[in-house]
């Protein structure tokens, strides 16, 4: 593969001894600006709401792909609501915020990779298209649906402030149906991070088979590899999670048993590709990857 200097002047990826149409993805245009990603590094800023709860340890379990093991608490889950905004590295983006703003919600599962703690997320949803194709990017499983969540005000009435007995609520409505709804009352801040907001997380990279071929879809085990993670001050609190009919009985296989605490809190980090953990695709058996994720794999969007 060779590399050309497209708009803005990011590299753009092109055939070998190309003279046709370029770029990092889909959609191809003789310069490269038409791609609807641009190459990592990603930035991102969010505002986030958190539920931890725990879910059924055998649901669980069925969601973990080869490789991936329950680890060392079975059941331990989590619903996310963010807002974010996010720009590759020169920032381009940041100039349209219709582009570089989008609204998320996922599960995540608590698991572990030859020992270490990861989570997976098994269902995850966005509103905005770039989001969804960098996910399918990373094997993260976005589609598409509205999520709408509050967030801390800081002057006026019209909402509430990070202080003791503050109310923050995030709904998911998929295909015209309200699917999820969390709400979180916080009481107290904190230094300690979400636990399966502070781990990599481990996704399974696969696109199903356009032109057929004898060994199928190539599936593999990956995680993020990202740096610059930050935190702001974490509130905590109670929080109540609510899954509605409507995504079928894998997906309400996830509901809650019951809520373990609710967290409201801003994160930040770069994400610059994905690292190898299984390669499902090797014959006779799984490859490993024992160099595992790097120390600040941290998150994913």
């Amino acid at each position: 593969m060779t590399t050309s200097i497209g708009t803005h002047g990011r590299p753009s990826v092109a055939g070998p001894g190309s003279t046709g149409p370029v770029g990092y993805s889909l959609p191809l245009s003789p310069t490269g600006e038409s791609a609807m990603l641009t190459p990592p590094p990603w930035h991102f800023s969010g505002e986030v709401i958190m539920v931890d709860y725990r879910v059924d340890p055998d649901a669980a379990r069925r969601f973990l792909p080869p490789g991936l093991e329950p680890g060392a608490d079975p059941g331990a889950a989590a619903a996310v609501f963010a807002t974010w905004q996010w720009c590759s590295a020169d920032g381009a983006e940041l100039t349209d915020p219709g582009h570089c703003q989008f609204g998320e919600f996922l599960i995540l599962l608590s698991c572990e990779f030859e020992g270490r703690p990861m989570a997976r997320a098994p269902y995850a949803w966005v509103d905005q298209a770039v989001p969804m194709m960098r996910g399918w990017l990373q094997g993260m499983p976005k589609q598409f649906g509205v999520v709408h969540q509050s967030w801390p005000i800081t002057v006026g009435k019209a909402g509430s402030r990070l202080a003791p007995g503050g109310r923050f609520d995030g709904a998911l409505t998929v295909n015209g149906r309200r699917v999820v709804e969390a709400s979180v009352t916080v009481e107290r801040s904190t230094d300690q991070r979400p636990a399966l907001h502070d781990v990599p997380l481990a996704h399974t990279l696969m696109f199903p088979e356009w032109v057929p071929s004898e060994e199928g879809p190539r599936q593999k085990l990956v995680a993020s590899e990202v740096s610059d993670v930050e935190f702001s001050p974490i509130w905590t609190g109670s929080g109540d999670l609510t899954f509605f009919a409507g995504l079928g009985d894998d997906f309400q296989a996830l509901a809650p048993l019951e809520t373990v605490a609710g967290h409201v809190f801003s994160y930040g980090e770069t994400l610059h590709g994905g690292r190898l953990l299984s390669d499902y695709s090797v014959s006779n058996g799984i490859s490993h990857d024992h160099g595992g994720p790097s120390a600040e794999d941290s998150f994913h969007s």
